[in-house]
């Protein structure tokens, strides 16, 4: 565990589809469009809807960020401007390395967890997703060098699983009860991660799949 709250600097991710940029409230009317196009696409994952609960969202997103713990993104369509969801590092956290040790002079994590993700309906199916991981797990591997990425999802989402598998994620098992589910009972997350060691093979398959979407829409 951390002694003290990191100082996160903030900073945006830029892809060929999507910009990843630091939340911030001037996003809120964006995010509250993005989320209602579609309501009936969040079954597992809690999306407000209106400005309010938006609102919230945000600033609890932004106190998080303040103390350290969490690096929340708006991600936007590059060719249009438009807010099309969100996402965020979380649980970001350095090791108590031993005085002395030359790891105890990090300054960047040591892991981090990436979730609380979600797209608006015309972005789903389209690059943004894929581009959005590749940047935040190529920035969270290659900039800060983190040694482990935590993803997890409600266990009942099948899909999102498969998703993270088909990338090299791997299951770390279920825990139980784990948080509030978006239907508000008790939720059982599916654990997944991904470790240095296991980075380049990650990368390969994101490329491959960015490769993809290029070649049809050719």
């Amino acid at each position: 565990m951390r002694e003290e709250a990191m100082n996160l600097e903030t900073f945006s991710l830029e892809g060929t589809h999507v910009r990843l940029e630091p939340l911030e409230e001037g996003h809120i009317g964006g995010l509250v469009g993005a989320a209602a196009a579609d309501p009936s696409l969040y079954q597992w994952t809690v999306v407000p809807q209106g400005t309010e609960g938006m609102t919230k969202y945000v600033e609890t997103a932004l106190a998080a960020r303040s103390a350290g713990t969490a690096m929340p993104f708006a991600t936007v369509n590059r060719e249009t401007g438009a807010v099309i969801g969100c996402t965020r590092y979380f649980d970001v956290d350095r090791w108590a390395w031993p005085a002395g040790h030359p790891m105890a002079k990090r300054t960047t994590p040591d892991f981090c967890e990436i979730g609380y993700t979600w797209l608006t309906r015309p972005a789903i199916r389209t690059a943004a997703n894929t581009e959005a991981k590749l940047l935040m797990l190529t920035h969270a591997f290659e900039s800060w060098q983190v040694f482990r990425v935590c993803l997890h999802t409600d266990a009942r989402n099948t899909q999102s699983r498969a998703a993270m598998e088909r990338i090299g994620a791997q299951f770390e098992g279920i825990l139980r009860a784990y948080r509030l589910a978006s239907d508000i009972t008790p939720r059982n997350s599916a654990r997944y991660s991904i470790v240095a060691e296991e980075w380049p093979g990650v990368k390969e398959r994101l490329l491959d799949k960015m490769g993809r979407y290029a070649a049809s829409a050719r």
